[in-house]
């Protein structure tokens, strides 16, 4: 939603300006019979550039931080389903330990690149491969893969979301971090 309702600024165009005033406008009076009921459910990793007005009209704002241990756990079980790997659960145990402060995408480029592992074992061109003939997926891979995918969210971004978290969410946290 950031990417529609950022905050108004001086040299904004008038087309943008009068777009989220109009946006504004038909949220207020999208639920004016009483049976109706609106659920508005927007996403966004810049809380901080929220237009006030829209701020304002979102009721609930809650902040939702990087998957932890047993999110990324589940998740990497979901990425990896129907791919061959050989990973045991203390593999995916230790992974999971690797991936602290992973985003959901960085885990799925994570999970991506690892991919790449058994074709460059190969060593022949991907066109020429076949593919059945591919080892599986191994714990190596991963490993190698978490030098070339690294977390991108930062120490100073989640500690801008913590404090908008604390300032406008409607479920305030404690700093994970501490």
């Amino acid at each position: 939603i950031d990417s529609l309702l950022s905050s108004r600024s001086e040299g904004e165009q008038e087309a943008s300006r009068r777009l989220k005033t109009e946006f504004l406008v038909q949220m207020d009076g999208a639920a004016t019979d009483g049976q109706d009921r609106l659920l508005l459910i927007g996403a966004t990793n810049r809380p901080q550039e929220l237009d006030e007005a829209m701020r304002r009209r979102l009721v609930k704002r809650l902040y939702i931080p990087l998957p932890d241990a047993s999110a990324r756990r589940q998740l990497m079980k979901h990425l990896l389903k129907g791919d061959y790997h050989s990973l045991t659960d203390e593999h995916l145990d230790e992974i999971v330990v690797d991936t602290d402060g992973y985003s959901g995408f960085d885990l799925n480029a994570l999970c991506k690149e690892s991919a790449y592992g058994p074709v460059r074992r190969v060593g022949q061109p991907i066109e020429t491969v076949d593919l059945s003939a591919l080892p599986p997926i191994s714990v190596e891979d991963f490993k190698d893969a978490t030098h070339i995918v690294r977390p991108s969210v930062s120490d100073k971004d989640l500690s801008t979301y913590l404090e908008w978290n604390r300032q406008f969410g409607s479920f305030p946290q404690d700093d994970p971090q501490k």
